[in-house]
């Protein structure tokens, strides 16, 4: 047997071992469907929850993708999908400015990480910028829960101009 074979039969053999080995820990253990994240469509929205008709910037990345700047008015979200990779090395970060008051914070608001997954409830993360920070909608438990401090100052928006 060829090595490509060899290799190609034990990772058919782990992946089946791991699709049907359970998980054993708390309720918050992810499903059948969970598990088979690789299977799966994410989604991430960048929402500007600031106040006062203010504008938020946003400019988000992968290592692979230039997802490209929007500007957003109050209400307004940017999102965008994707199917994580076979190895769990998916990763996408975000920029988030607010010209007007001159803030920014820079952050990931994707990676292989089971606590986001949770609060994503396994297919979409909600990255919300409001007037003292960066939020993340925790779905199954129904709040916004405080993630990063703005940052002073304008950063790399300082060469940009917010329309």
């Amino acid at each position: 047997m060829s090595s490509f074979f060899r290799n190609m039969y034990f990772f058919l053999v782990l992946a089946t071992l791991m699709a049907t080995n359970p998980s054993t820990s708390t309720s918050s253990a992810p499903t059948e469907d969970q598990r088979n994240m690789v299977y799966k469509t994410w989604h991430v929205h960048a929402v500007n929850g600031l106040s006062s008709n203010k504008i938020l910037f946003v400019h988000c990345k992968s290592r692979d993708d230039d997802l490209g700047i929007h500007n957003l008015t109050v209400g307004n979200e940017f999102q965008w999908k994707f199917k994580p990779t076979i190895f769990g090395k998916t990763l996408f970060w975000c920029f988030m400015a607010s010209d007007s008051d001159h803030v920014h914070a820079s952050f990931n608001v994707f990676w292989d990480d089971q606590d986001l997954f949770y609060r994503c409830n396994w297919k979409n993360c909600f990255w919300i910028g409001k007037d003292d920070g960066i939020y993340l909608k925790n779905i199954p438990e129904n709040y916004d829960e405080f993630k990063h401090k703005w940052e002073s100052g304008r950063g790399f928006l300082a060469n940009y101009t917010i329309v």
